[in-house]
């Protein structure tokens, strides 16, 4: 019987996750967000996505640029009072508490706040962007 509720959990998170990328990929194409898509990314990802959407509003998305490769990671801005800045792939990793305790350890959500705001910063066009070298970013990398 535990083995059907973990077979029925993962279908719905992997059903969630195919419809939060179609959402994704569609506000990419336009870069912009309709009050439907909100509605869907709402309903996945509930006070997550409100928290992002004000870590997005408050302009706390950086996308760090590696010269000449062009690689990234995005450093997004916590909303404690102290402000730490927390390094994230959007679709696959934060170096939150949140990411580490909800995600991969419980496994109750798809992604944490700062991802969501990287992916929505990103999908809008509205994160800023900040260019170093390959050699920073990679020291950068090597502090995770």
């Amino acid at each position: 019987k535990q083995m059907m509720r973990r077979k029925n959990w993962i279908l719905r998170m992997s059903t969630s996750a195919l419809v939060a990328e179609k959402v994704w990929n569609d506000i990419e194409s336009t870069h912009s967000v309709s009050d439907e898509q909100l509605s869907i990314l709402h309903f996945l990802f509930g006070k997550n996505l409100e928290r992002a959407m004000r870590i997005v509003d408050q302009k706390g998305v950086k996308r760090m640029l590696g010269h000449p490769s062009g690689r990234s990671i995005f450093q997004v801005v916590g909303e404690s009072k102290r402000k730490e800045e927390y390094l994230c792939f959007p679709q696959h990793y934060c170096a939150c508490y949140s990411f580490f305790y909800d995600i991969v350890n419980r496994g109750e959500q798809l992604c944490c706040k700062h991802q969501l705001a990287a992916r929505l910063a990103s999908s809008l066009g509205t994160c800023i962007d900040v260019k170093m070298s390959d050699h920073d970013l990679a020291l950068m990398l090597s502090h995770l």
